[in-house]
């Protein structure tokens, strides 16, 4: 793999250097800001491949920042990092653009595999070649621009949200497995992955929502099937 340049943000100094260390002992360019601000300035300037961002940090938290990074590139992986193992602070992260999370204390092989995990989706050798556009109904999506469109209307989707979608569309009115879903996307099929991804599925529902013979709907203990 070429070298990855990492954006990390993380207040604890000893935390950071230690993982940038490591980072950086794995062949990967790696930056390391105390704040939110910083980090947000460094964006500004520099090009980067992935964040990862600590939730709790002084002067601008990491939600907050990774709402603007989202602003300046939506298609930027985010990996959050957070001492707080609680469904709510979790949830948020997803809801300003997460695609990954990972609860201190954590192993660095485990960041490791997730970093090049999430760099395998995103650039779309994980699942093998896309399918150049999906019809559902009156849209049309491309999963390589990750646009979705309805008539003269576009939407940009992040990552997970098309991600997501594209497996819906390869499962068309057939059941997209729960789990088969979480593990594809987000590796791990736990009870907060789980509960982000019902808020992606939301999300998509309300894009779908202009042509009423497009539905996502819910089949009990298994999965989610789009109808259309």
């Amino acid at each position: 793999m070429n070298k990855i340049r990492i954006l990390l943000a993380e207040d604890d100094s000893n935390l950071g250097i230690l993982l940038k260390n490591y980072l950086m002992a794995k062949n990967h360019e790696t930056s390391l800001y105390v704040n939110g601000i910083q980090a947000l300035e460094a964006f500004r300037n520099k090009s980067f491949d992935i964040c990862i961002l600590d939730i709790m940090m002084p002067e601008m938290d990491g939600i907050t920042l990774a709402r603007e990074i989202r602003l300046l590139n939506p298609e930027i992986p985010l990996i959050f990092l957070t001492a707080r193992n609680q469904q709510e602070d979790i949830l948020e992260g997803f809801r300003s653009g997460a695609d990954d999370y990972i609860t201190k204390p954590f192993s660095m092989e485990e960041l490791i595999y997730r970093i090049e995990a999430i760099l395998r989706r995103t650039s779309g050798t994980a699942s093998g070649k896309k399918e150049e556009f999906y019809s559902i109904g009156q849209y049309h999506f491309d999963p390589l621009k990750q646009i979705l469109s309805f008539k003269e209307q576009l939407v940009k989707l992040t990552t997970k949200e098309s991600e997501l979608l594209e497996l819906l569309c390869r499962n068309e009115n057939l059941i997209l497995e729960r789990n088969y879903a979480l593990k594809t996307i987000w590796i791990d099929d736990n009870y907060f992955n789980a509960r982000s991804m019902d808020v992606y599925i939301s999300r998509l529902r309300k894009y779908l929502g202009k042509d009423p013979s497009v539905k996502i709907v819910n089949v009990h203990g298994r999965g989610y099937k789009l109808i259309c």
